[in-house]
């Protein structure tokens, strides 16, 4: 009977490890098909500085989960430009005057485009064309392709605010005070508007309106189509930080230590959040959450509708330049200490997998039985086992 008991529980043994052994593999097919493919359906390039025409600093791209280094490619000096990313393709601004094209997969460079000053500027890359700002003042357009010179305008100061590209029109501001908008095909001006002060801010364009900042410390709306003054914020120093503009509201930070969310529509304040240290960082916005950097070496989560606190992280050194992207709930933002961070909630412990559950405790009874049987047979030979098969007919 003992006998008996032993293989029918040893058979349900093995029958449940493999239905468990089968599950975990036809789940693990499963996630590796769907990993596969999801490229190949969902693959949402980063045209432009801070991903997309409203600045929104997110993408639903899968982000890296580890800081394993696929691959480097050395310029010539500091690279303050942010990559745009299209098409198997990145493309980046450095100081060392060049822009470069470089293979998404192993970082070989395709080719390089020289001109008369650093590019501080993010590439915006649109139908073929790579449009980016020199400090060299002009606004050159470039082929995506091969890197040949299209055209170039030539403004009055250095151009580090990064182009947007919309409509057929490219919108970007200059150190000579002046946001402009020029035709994406030819480069001719169609209009330009006069600020009091640089305009190292990136326009956003939306619903036919530009939003951008000025080191006069005001940011502004203006007519898209016309260049046309709609409205102006005065914020309490510089505004560098380029804004974000997610559902009605315009969201940016600046030299006075704040975050200003403001209404889209008129430029009404809505709220303000003051951090330890001026503003630079562009916000990202997803998720009714705002995530950006501020100089105090703090990155911030601010509720978007209300500016609460969510969560704030303390680096090592400040994050006065960089300005984060968002990817599936977690921020990837570089700082002054030289790293880049991902941050985001506390990591969740993984789940007992539940084809697992059945084998464990088969195996835990089989375990117990023999244990059982054994001590029984022995408790005849030997009375110090006595004790221990009391206790076990107590139990049950």
């Amino acid at each position: 009977m003992k006998t008996i008991v032993c293989g029918i529980l040893f058979a349900l043994l093995l029958i449940s490890v493999f239905v468990g052994v089968f599950n975990s593999q036809s789940a693990d097919a499963n996630a590796s098909s769907l990993v596969k493919a999801a490229p190949l359906v969902n693959t949402d390039w980063w045209t432009m500085f801070h991903h997309d025409l409203g600045h929104t600093g997110t993408s639903t791209s899968t982000g890296p989960i580890t800081n394993n280094t696929l691959w480097n490619y050395t310029t010539g000096d500091y690279v303050e430009s942010s990559p745009a990313v299209v098409g198997g393709l990145v493309y980046v601004g450095s100081d060392d005057d060049n822009v470069y094209c470089l293979n998404v997969t192993n970082g070989t460079q395709v080719w390089n485009y020289t001109t008369g000053g650093s590019v501080f500027s993010s590439p915006a890359v649109v139908g073929g064309l790579v449009y980016v700002g020199s400090e060299d003042d002009n606004v050159y357009c470039l082929n995506a392709t091969t890197g040949v010179f299209v055209w170039n305008y030539t403004t009055g100061g250095n151009v580090e605010s990064s182009p947007a590209v919309v409509n057929g029109f490219v919108y970007v501001g200059s150190e000579d005070d002046n946001v402009y908008c020029l035709n994406a095909t030819s480069g001719s001006r169609v209009w330009k508007y006069a600020t009091g002060d640089f305009v190292d801010s990136s326009p956003a364009v939306v619903s036919g309106l530009v939003y951008v900042g000025s080191e006069d410390g005001n940011v502004y709306c203006l007519n898209a189509t016309t260049g046309l003054f709609v409205w102006d914020y005065t914020t309490g120093d510089f505004v560098d930080s380029s804004p974000a503009v997610v559902g009605g509201l315009v969201y940016v930070g600046s030299y006075d230590d704040n975050v200003y969310c403001l209404n889209a529509a008129n430029g009404t304040q809505v709220w303000n959040y003051t951090t330890g240290n001026f503003v630079e960082s562009s916000p990202a916005v997803v998720g009714g959450l705002v995530y950006i950097g501020s100089a105090d070496a703090n990155v911030y989560c601010l509720n978007a509708a209300t500016g609460a606190l969510v969560w704030s992280c303390t680096l090592v050194g400040s994050v006065s330049y960089s300005s984060p992207a968002v990817v599936n709930g977690v921020a990837y933002i570089g700082s002054e200490d030289g790293n880049v961070y991902a941050l985001g909630p506390s990591p969740i412990v993984p789940e007992f997998p539940p084809y697992l559950i059945l084998p464990l405790f088969m195996m835990t009874t089989l375990l117990a039985a023999f244990i059982f049987l054994k001590r029984k047979r022995n408790v005849r030979t030997n009375p110090a086992e006595a004790p221990f098969f009391f206790f076990w007919r107590m139990l049950g």
